[in-house]
């Protein structure tokens, strides 16, 4: 605390009550008159006064501290995700410490290391690649943890899913009823459990309708590596004629490349199929097919159950369903299939 900060003290001898009295002004639900919480409020509002939560939440051993750790928190998918989580957690009082996982030095651990020192309640692990000890880290020190689109179980978590393979699947049925008889996966090397789970639903289908496909993956999960993947499979002579890119982004530089370097046309001569539906999809120049993850659903679920009074002893799992959104990269729009993924209007969230 700063040497000239206004103390509880300052405001009790203002208000000319006790500090007790001051301190069960600042607790919710604690018996005070109103005569009293209203002189109390007054002096606090004169000297600028701010209750230290954090020392109020070590007394309850609850500081209201969450950690968000993640990588990747540049990209438009990860970000939307930290805003719904941020704006959810500050809805029910909480705040969000957010650790940046995105460099493999020490840096990370001690990150972490501070926040546990400042008794943070809970962690929620995104997607990507922050690392499994970082996980045990928080387990042995008492923090809930909620774990988003990742493969793992712990004892007393919460994890997050969403129904990656159908909608690789649904994306197969797709391109073959738009009329794609030479398809493609573009995804990047990442292997993140969200990404493995839609190429293999990708390829589980395309076998099951006995149609071949290319396959390309390389770098990390950005635009560059779309651009590059993009160039790759539409410069071959057998150029597919309808790609699944595992996120939008991938996809924005496949779009790209082929009109823009190799001057094809979309859908016309190749039809795109996306996944995340982010903020670019959305945008005239890609009006890109997608399977939309439902970002407010998935932050609320992890909120809620953060919020809950004590974390179950077994671990928990909610799956969710990506909703499709038809857009004007794919040659024809199919019927929508009863038995998967439901199609979805163009309504942003």
């Amino acid at each position: 605390m700063a040497k000239n900060a206004v103390s509880a003290r300052d405001v009790a001898a203002l208000a000319g009550v006790s500090r007790a009295a001051v301190s069960r002004c600042f607790t919710p639900g604690a018996s005070i008159s109103a005569e009293t919480r209203a002189k109390i409020l007054k002096a606090a509002d004169q000297l600028g006064y701010q209750v230290n939560r954090l020392a109020s939440g070590l007394i309850r051993n609850e500081t209201g501290l969450v950690a968000l750790i993640a990588s990747d928190i540049a990209t438009p998918y990860r970000s939307e995700l930290l805003a719904a989580l941020t704006e959810a957690l500050q809805q029910a009082g909480k705040v969000a410490l957010v650790i940046n996982t995105d460099r493999s030095d020490d840096s990370v651990e001690h990150a972490l290391r501070q926040a546990i020192s400042y008794r943070t309640d809970a962690a929620v692990f995104l997607s990507g690649m922050p690392a499994r000890s970082l996980a045990e880290t928080c387990l042995k020190n008492g923090m809930r943890l909620v774990l988003i689109n990742r493969d793992e179980e712990r004892p007393g978590s919460l994890r997050l899913r969403l129904q990656d393979a159908e909608a690789g699947r649904r994306a197969v049925a797709i391109l073959i009823a738009a009329g794609c008889r030479r398809l493609a996966l573009a995804s990047s090397a990442a292997d993140t459990p969200s990404l493995t789970e839609r190429a293999s639903g990708f390829r589980e289908a395309a076998r099951a309708a006995g149609i071949d496909w290319i396959e390309e993956r390389r770098g990390a999960t950005c635009y560059e590596t779309g651009q590059e993947l993009g160039l790759s499979l539409l410069a071959r002579p057998d150029r597919p004629d309808g790609i699944f890119c595992t996120t939008d982004l991938m996809a924005c530089g496949v779009m790209d490349a082929a009109r823009w370097r190799l001057g094809l046309r979309i859908p016309q001569d190749v039809s795109l199929i996306g996944f995340d539906d982010i903020a670019q999809a959305h945008w005239d120049s890609y009006a890109l097919t997608t399977f939309r993850q439902p970002i407010d659903r998935i932050a609320a679920r992890a909120v809620a159950w953060l919020s809950a009074t004590a974390a179950p002893e077994d671990p928990a799992e909610t799956l969710f369903e990506p909703a499709l959104v038809m857009r004007g990269s794919v040659a024809r729009i199919a019927p929508p299939d009863p038995g998967g993924i439901r199609p979805s209007d163009d309504g942003r969230r």
